[in-house]
């Protein structure tokens, strides 16, 4: 898959919340995780990262919204719970990409919305668990930029492979003079 992403949390409070998220992000790959203006106690969410993700991907704490630093060209996707966020399963995403979920018991702040480039939302009756949303975003991503089999008509698994990747002669961007 091309591309890469980050994901973190702002205003967390739970540190096995931040744990079980941070773990899952690498799980999938994550290129980097973060915090903003976090409450919690790190040595607590250990307990919750049984795959050490702090050790192996870079890790980030943010004071606030406004000190926010992402990679020049990497887009800022909110995930929360609103009426003119755009549904997860409509969504393209950017080739890079840092997703933030907002507190447990809360939501992103007025700042962290105004620093975001686009605002998708889970479509459930109601608010999921930190964990659980920044893992079907990272699913989704992972499903829709990964290079998979297309789904069969019937249920069941894939009834085809992948066709095979050939090589073709170079295609240029520009007209060449």
């Amino acid at each position: 898959m091309r591309g890469y992403f980050g994901i973190g949390i702002e205003g967390a409070s739970k540190a096995m919340n931040v744990g079980a998220l941070f773990r899952t992000a690498h799980a999938f790959g994550a290129s980097f995780v973060f915090t903003v203006a976090a409450v919690y106690d790190e040595s607590e969410g250990e307990r919750a990262d049984t795959s050490a993700a702090t050790a192996s991907v870079p890790f980030y704490a943010f004071p606030d919204a406004e000190s926010l630093r992402l990679p020049k060209g990497c887009a800022l996707v909110g995930i929360e719970l609103l009426e003119d966020a755009v549904a997860l399963p409509c969504f393209r995403h950017p080739r890079a990409a840092a997703y933030v979920l907002g507190p447990e018991r809360g939501r992103l702040s007025p700042a962290m919305i105004a620093r975001c480039d686009h605002v998708v939302k889970i479509p459930t009756a109601f608010s999921l668990n930190v964990g659980l949303a920044g893992a079907l975003a990272m699913y989704d991503r992972l499903i829709t930029l990964g290079r998979f089999p297309p789904r069969p008509v019937r249920a069941g698994g894939p009834a085809e492979g992948l066709p095979r990747h050939t090589f073709g002669p170079p295609r240029f961007r520009r007209p060449r003079a």
